[in-house]
């Protein structure tokens, strides 16, 4: 469903596919990057702390929203030009089920082939609790002219 520099209306918001964090994926994750915070992978030393047991680390909430919003330009984007103003506002847990929104702040042209979209990622819990936003610089594809 990738959509062109033109098609996104500044001030509209764009929901995707929710995700449920599961236990391998935390355990995938910390493995993988080589996370050995007791509050991400030690129940008995996270239940002590202020969270009252595990929380999923921020880079992997992160990666996981970033991986939702793909399909809006997953063949119209140029470059991913920044991040800004990333803000986590509440613990995601094992076990959490996340969604993103993709509101869209503003747009600037660049060239007759591609224009910058500027965003704000939304994230939220299966609560509806918001635990992440984001603003994003996306340099994206304009629509090829038609040919004929």
């Amino acid at each position: 469903m990738s959509m062109y520099y033109e098609e996104f209306e500044v001030g509209r918001r764009y929901p995707t596919y929710t995700r449920t964090i599961t236990e391998a994926d935390l355990v995938m994750f910390c493995s993988l990057v080589g996370y050995k915070t007791p509050l991400f992978i030690d129940e008995h030393y996270a239940r002590k702390t202020r969270f009252g047991g595990r929380i999923v680390p921020s880079s992997l909430t992160m990666a996981y929203s970033t991986a939702m919003t793909e399909s809006f330009f997953r063949t119209t984007i140029i470059a991913h030009l920044s991040s800004n103003n990333a803000t986590f506002h509440a613990p995601v847990r094992p076990g959490d089920t996340i969604g993103t929104e993709v509101e869209v702040l503003s747009k600037e042209s660049k060239s007759k082939k591609n224009g910058i979209v500027h965003f704000r990622d939304h994230v939220t819990n299966h609560d509806g609790k918001l635990v992440y936003t984001v603003d994003k610089a996306v340099l994206i594809s304009k629509r090829p002219p038609a040919k004929g």
